[in-house]
């Protein structure tokens, strides 16, 4: 692997996230045999290693620059320090967990979905880990995790000085726009590509925080200009930030919170370019919102086909999506596994970059915004039949690729072929 892309990858974005254990609503997809995984040689292998590697060190200096406010889990990820988050809390629950030095620092409701998140802030001195071991102690029967931090599965490259552009006329509109969600980080609206785009923003209190990961992803769904056109470039973007340049943005709560307003809002399918473990609230959150007619579109993420599964691509009925290159092949990176649904264009690609310029990016981050994007012109507002039509309507379009049927590496295929932008046109040397 180029040494560039190497160094790429260690400036990932980080951020965090918290997940739930419960019988998840189903959706009715094609069945079709799972195939094996793709044999990798010895230099490919040695490539994975130094791509996991330099993900973990980028957690482990996320961890070490913020040892006052981030923590770690028993498996080392990094949480937000003395957070342990409640999912619907009774009020015996609240008063023994005050009893015993914790108080409610912030909550959040989630009427239509009947979510309600308690964040409770553990004793002065008290470990994170024994905070959340005697609040599940103290109720067994009750769901307690960590605020996890999740980050960004993919890279933007480094891009020259801004050039001048003129901005691309609107798109014909005939009926309702397509309306589509985004958690991620900030999107620089000032940017060509959104010139004559709707973007509704969310996060920050109202104090915009652009950043390249956000930007580059929703580009890819509705970006539009002179030089560049993403997958449905009159769609309407919902977009929340979930970091707002903070060390411990991504954390679930900021997540649940964003899927609240897009609930507020009806928006149907909403795209998360973002990974991390898995974690009792937030898989509760995403199965309420799948099982209310939500689809939720993530990126498998990008630390090898051997690493363990990252979430909430590998949660049930989310569209896990992969990435593969302008020849179709899965990038090394990518992860494998059941939770890969689809696959699209997720290198050799352009994607607005920072000081309205345009950027290479590379993976799964950038395949699962076309995804999210082809899926959104097919369900209007969240119905669970309507969802499941539009799933099953773009799988009957993917081009089946690696060996017949769905398999670990493509999944059901490939989608958005054809929306994939050169970047070597659109980045001056």
């Amino acid at each position: 692997m180029p040494r560039s892309i190497r160094l790429l990858i260690a400036s990932t974005l980080m951020a965090s996230a918290a997940t739930a254990q419960i019988r998840l609503h189903s959706v009715s997809l094609p069945t079709l045999p799972l195939q094996g995984l793709q044999t990798l040689d010895p230099l490919q292998s040695s490539s994975l290693d130094r791509l996991s590697d330099v993900r973990h060190l980028a957690l482990s200096r996320l961890i070490r620059d913020n040892r006052q406010t981030i923590d770690t889990d028993a498996q080392g990820e990094p949480v937000i320090r003395s957070e342990i988050l409640a999912m619907s809390p009774g009020d015996a629950a609240l008063q023994g967990a005050r009893a015993r030095g914790f108080s409610i620092d912030r909550e959040q409701l989630i009427a239509s979905l009947n979510i309600h998140v308690v964040v409770l802030k553990a004793p002065p001195q008290m470990s994170t880990s024994k905070a959340l071991r005697l609040l599940r102690e103290a109720d067994p029967g009750g769901s307690y995790d960590y605020n996890h931090i999740y980050s960004g599965g993919g890279v933007v490259s480094a891009t020259p000085a801004a050039t001048d552009e003129a901005p691309a006329p609107a798109p014909p509109t005939s009926g309702s726009p397509v309306r589509v969600g985004l958690l991620d980080t900030g999107v620089d609206v000032t940017h060509p590509v959104f010139s004559a785009s709707s973007v509704h923003a969310w996060g920050c209190d109202n104090h915009p925080v652009p950043a390249a990961h956000g930007t580059a992803v929703a580009s890819l769904m509705i970006g539009r200009s002179a030089l560049f056109q993403g997958a449905q470039p009159g769609a309407e973007l919902y977009a929340a930030d979930v970091y707002c340049g903070r060390a411990t943005g991504g954390a679930v709560d900021a997540l649940v919170a964003a899927l609240a307003w897009l609930v507020q809002e009806k928006v149907a399918v909403i795209n998360v370019s973002l990974v991390g473990p898995k974690n009792v609230l937030l898989e509760r959150a995403i199965g309420e919102l799948i099982g209310s007619g939500y689809i939720i579109v993530a990126a498998v993420g990008n630390d090898g086909p051997a690493a363990p599964a990252l979430y909430p691509a590998s949660y049930p009925n989310v569209v896990g999506v992969t990435a593969v290159d302008a020849h179709n092949r899965v990038l090394l990176e990518a992860a494998r596994g059941p939770q890969v649904m689809f696959a699209a264009p997720g290198a050799d690609l352009a994607a607005a970059g920072v000081e309205h310029t345009y950027a290479a990016v590379r993976g799964t981050s950038f395949a699962a915004p076309f995804v999210a994007a082809l899926l959104a012109a097919r369900l209007a507002k969240p119905d669970a039949a309507a969802a499941a039509s539009a799933l099953q309507a773009l799988t009957l379009a993917a081009v089946d690729l690696g060996p017949p049927g769905r398999d670990l590496t493509y999944g059901y295929g490939l989608v958005g072929a054809g929306l994939r932008i050169d970047p070597k046109p659109l980045i001056r040397k």
